[in-house]
């Protein structure tokens, strides 16, 4: 069993949590960041709600990707890094800069740390929102395509994962030469919690199962459980194949607002009593959009765009295999009925 040391970056996130459990459990050694030591305790709770007692098996070391100090610490005898933290604002910021600047630059941080520490391969957990925005496709999106930063509208938060993939890539062709680079570009991630942290698309559910959210607008996105990321993270982390390849994490095909209200009514019962699948009219959401920045950036690009990605090649060419969207979805609002989540 391997004791090789891995860095996963931003430990205190959804799925950073996953992939040092998967980790711990294959074997290896964790090291992670967070921005405050206090989050420490919070991480080691959830991992014994998982099962597991890290102990000194797993490290925290203090670090922000803003700030130089502490990532030489962090990559110092790593073999792997996993770099999943990135900045996401609660509301779209005033200047996208705060958004771009922040996860381009921490990507650049974290990636010549791991060079000048020697590491063989860095997994950058990239988006979907890298791949498919600002531009349409017949056929569905896959690893070839790239979100169009000219396009009109186009939020910051597309913007900032395809410039920080972009970074990325640009950086081990050049003076990062020598150290590997896998990306893996997840769509919406759900799945069972570690914890009570609650991450965008957690929160989603949570409004639907709590009746918040009384009618759906015409949008559909993917679906992927976080533990197979969590999986494809660590296929993408050893399988000599995955070097210098971007990997896209979707479970079978995009869902409709409605679809995802169907397959939690369908697997949750009376716990998704209060789950809407009305559909709420495309001219109320612009209408909306005018008085919210949100919507405006958020849903009204997307408005009944009919679109779809594949796993195709994360499946054949690292045997990665999700399960089903409806299972992730249903994990989902398990978690939060168990952890007494719903209405607070």
């Amino acid at each position: 069993m391997t004791r090789d040391l891995v860095l996963v970056t931003g430990g205190s996130g959804f799925l950073a949590g996953h992939c040092i459990r998967a980790l711990l459990d294959a074997g290896y050694d964790v090291r992670t960041t967070m921005r405050s030591s206090a989050r420490e305790a919070g991480l080691r709770e959830a991992l014994r709600w998982a099962g597991i007692e890290a102990g000194e098996r797993l490290r925290v070391v203090v670090a922000d990707l803003e700030r130089d100090e502490g990532w030489e610490e962090a990559a110092s005898g790593c073999a792997y890094v996993l770099h999943l933290a990135s900045p996401l604002l609660a509301v779209a910021p005033k200047d996208e800069d705060d958004l771009i600047r922040p996860a381009r630059e921490g990507t650049l941080r974290v990636l010549r740390a791991a060079h000048r520490a020697g590491v063989k391969r860095v997994v950058l957990t990239s988006s979907f929102a890298a791949i498919g925005y600002g531009s349409t496709r017949k056929r569905p999106y896959d690893e070839r395509d790239w979100t169009d930063l000219a396009a009109p509208g186009l939020a910051a938060y597309p913007k900032s994962k395809t410039l920080a993939e972009r970074a990325a890539w640009d950086f081990v062709d050049g003076e990062g030469q020598g150290l590997e680079l896998s990306v893996v570009n997840p769509v919406g991630i759900f799945g069972p919690l570690l914890g009570p942290d609650l991450s965008a698309s957690i929160l989603l559910v949570k409004t639907m199962l709590e009746g918040r959210l009384w009618a759906l607008p015409r949008l559909m996105f993917g679906i992927v459980d976080v533990r197979d990321v969590a999986d494809l993270h660590l296929r993408a982390m050893v399988d000599p194949a995955a070097a210098g390849e971007r990997f896209l994490a979707v479970a079978g095909d995009f869902m409709t607002m409605q679809a995802i209200a169907q397959a939690l009514k369908d697997g949750l019962g009376g716990g998704a009593g209060k789950v809407s699948t009305r559909l709420l009219p495309d001219w109320l959401v612009r209408l909306v959009a005018r008085f919210s920045a949100a919507a405006r950036q958020a849903a009204t690009p997307e408005l009944g765009r009919v679109k779809n990605a594949t796993s195709a090649k994360a499946q054949a060419m690292l045997g990665w295999q999700p399960r089903p969207a409806a299972e992730a979805l249903v994990a989902t609002g398990e978690s939060l009925l168990k952890f007494g989540l719903i209405g607070r």
